[in-house]
């Protein structure tokens, strides 16, 4: 293939704008597109050749109407759709960024990309991991297990530590980290093979399956007869509501993401937000990207976990970009048994 050559460039685009439960349907594969394997003259961005894709929760809200609060801008109907990635430069405008580098950041959901927002990107150094680990354990999702396990909770010894949606590419991470630090680590998920997986694999002291409890407050009691001091969220609803009942006075919730109302219309209230007073609980939101600057020390302290058998991790591999969008929609039904990747070609 030529420097400049002009290729056939598969892409997933979103169709429209969506409303309710997202569909493979809502998403159209376009093999029509071609591009220009040079970066044009004058250029600082990058030209790259997508290897893996990340499937993330985050991405639903950016399918929605631009008046739909969020904290990020929304896809563009029949335009391409972005997210994180692996890929590997192909040509650069950019001083940082040379021929022959491999990269992780933003990327569109085709098979090569122009990207004129590199700030957004990270050069991979280390390759002594699957490449893929950069869209999950060693990317964003385990910067964000990172950032709001040990930034926003501030954990201690000894904690109590209960984690939803536990087996996705942050949960699984956060129980590890806290069992690392000595702390009891409880998980919920939506099977029974992903609570086999919490506590056979990952480590957890105790895991339930949320679907099979007819009632959550009795079910966290069972797990946790002294309480919570730690509640990594990535649910939302019901279970928030059940958690706020059994943290233990200055208890400490991350609200990492709340997928159970990323597809309502009408959001789930809660009842039970007086406990924040009463127990004096320090409930905080966050973004990952405002965490970035830590992420030299974060790589140096995973990759030797890593490499030390101290945190195992699980992915969930789609093969080709024809996949993506059943994959996608597959994190909203709890299809997925592990970090959700989708393989575009291999490196």
């Amino acid at each position: 293939m030529g420097e400049g050559e002009e290729v056939g460039n598969k892409q997933i685009l979103l169709r429209d704008f969506v409303s309710g439960f997202p569909k493979e349907s809502d998403m159209a594969l376009n093999r029509s597109n071609t591009i220009q394997l040079k970066v044009p003259e004058g250029s600082k961005a990058v030209l790259v050749k997508n290897l893996y894709l990340s499937c993330d929760p985050y991405m639903r809200s950016r399918m929605r109407k631009p008046d739909a609060p969020s904290y990020i801008p929304p896809f563009t109907p029949a335009s391409v759709i972005t997210g994180y990635g692996v890929a590997k430069v192909l040509d650069s405008g950019h001083p940082d960024f040379k021929e022959g580098d491999l990269i992780w950041g933003m990327t569109g959901w085709e098979e090569y990309s122009l990207i004129t927002a590199t700030e957004a990107l990270f050069k991979i150094h280390y390759t002594d991991v699957p490449l893929s680990y950069y869209t999950g354990v060693l990317g964003m999702p385990g910067m964000t297990a990172y950032a709001g396990f040990y930034e926003i909770c501030s954990p201690k010894k000894g904690e109590y530590v209960f984690v939803s949606a536990a087996s996705g590419a942050v949960g699984q991470l956060v129980g590890q980290f806290a069992k690392l630090l000595g702390c009891y680590v409880v998980g919920s998920a939506g099977t029974n093979e992903k609570v086999d997986l919490l506590k056979n694999k990952f480590g957890f002291d105790e895991a339930f399956n949320y679907k099979d409890e007819t009632n959550l407050d009795v079910a966290l009691k069972r797990y946790f007869p002294e309480g919570i001091d730690i509640y990594f969220e990535n649910v939302g609803g019901k279970m928030l509501d059940a958690v706020l009942l059994n943290m233990r006075l200055h208890g400490r919730i991350a609200v990492c993401g709340m997928i159970s109302q990323y597809n309502l219309e009408q959001p789930e209230g809660l009842h039970n937000l007086f406990s924040i007073i009463a127990k004096r609980i320090r409930m905080e939101g966050f973004l990952v990207v405002d965490y970035y600057h830590l992420y030299p020390k974060f790589l140096d302290l995973v990759r030797q976990y890593i490499k030390g058998g101290k945190i195992v991790y699980v992915e969930d591999k789609a093969e080709g970009l024809e996949s993506g969008p059943a994959a996608l929609i597959g994190l909203f039904t709890g299809k997925n048994v592990g970090k959700q990747v989708v393989v575009v070609a291999h490196e």
